[in-house]
């Protein structure tokens, strides 16, 4: 066979597809949660303890929201250098002081209330104050544990293993719908005033558990003040 021959058929070889070459490449749509919202509740949740006396507090009053200030700077630049689990641990430890902080003065002001140290107006506002931060800190507990956090949450099929059944999921079971800061507002918000978590299921045992905290804090303190009224009377 002449050698031009032999040449033509060697370059005219079909070479086989490589295995990547062989499986259509499917992207995954990734929808990225903005933060603000968690980091604003969380430094909402510290200027909390500006709004209560002096007496209802573990130190300075300054000191919650100065901790979570400093614990920013390193969580955002973790962030935006893609150290996802150095930005879950600072947050978890500032969810971790504002809860032992906001505990420790509904402590505090269940231990005055006997020896009525604070005025009515007094009262209501450091009732109200420790209401609203009982909703901001579960809020962020949600938010951070729920499906692993947001970040394993925008991976697919994270949600199967989330702690809530939001109602998103029961309408459609291919949504790709992902729960925001808003909605486990939204759900903390509910779990306060209604003692319960309304239209959104509980199916994890440590949100569970979450809940049933949450709602004696809440019932705690609208106790109180509705027995501090009618001594008043």
């Amino acid at each position: 066979m002449p050698r031009n021959a032999c040449a033509f058929r060697y370059t005219n070889r079909v070479k086989p597809a490589s295995p990547s070459a062989a499986k259509p490449a499917f992207k995954h749509h990734v929808f990225r949660e903005p933060r603000w919202p968690a980091l604003i509740a969380m430094l909402a949740a510290a200027a909390i303890s500006l709004a209560l006396p002096r007496h209802l507090l573990l130190g300075p009053a300054w000191l919650p929201l100065t901790i979570v200030s400093i614990l920013m700077v390193p969580i955002a630049v973790s962030h935006s250098r893609g150290l996802h689990h150095i930005v879950r641990r600072l947050i978890l430890v500032a969810n971790v002081i504002l809860t032992v902080a906001m505990i420790a003065s509904l402590g505090l002001l269940i231990q005055g209330i006997p020896q009525h140290r604070e005025t009515p107006t007094a009262l209501l506002r450091s009732a109200a104050a420790l209401w609203m931060a009982n909703i901001l800190i579960f809020a962020l507990w949600y938010w951070k544990l729920d499906a692993g956090g947001p970040m394993r949450r925008e991976l697919p099929g994270a949600m199967a293993h989330g702690a809530f059944f939001f109602p998103q999921f029961a309408r459609d079971a291919n949504t790709q719908w992902l729960p925001g800061f808003i909605d486990y507002l939204y759900l903390s918000f509910n779990t306060s005033t209604a003692f319960s978590p309304t239209d959104t299921p509980v199916v994890s045992r440590w949100a569970k558990l979450a809940g049933m905290v949450q709602s004696l804090v809440s019932l705690m303190v609208l106790a109180l003040l509705a027995a501090r009224a009618v001594n008043i009377l």
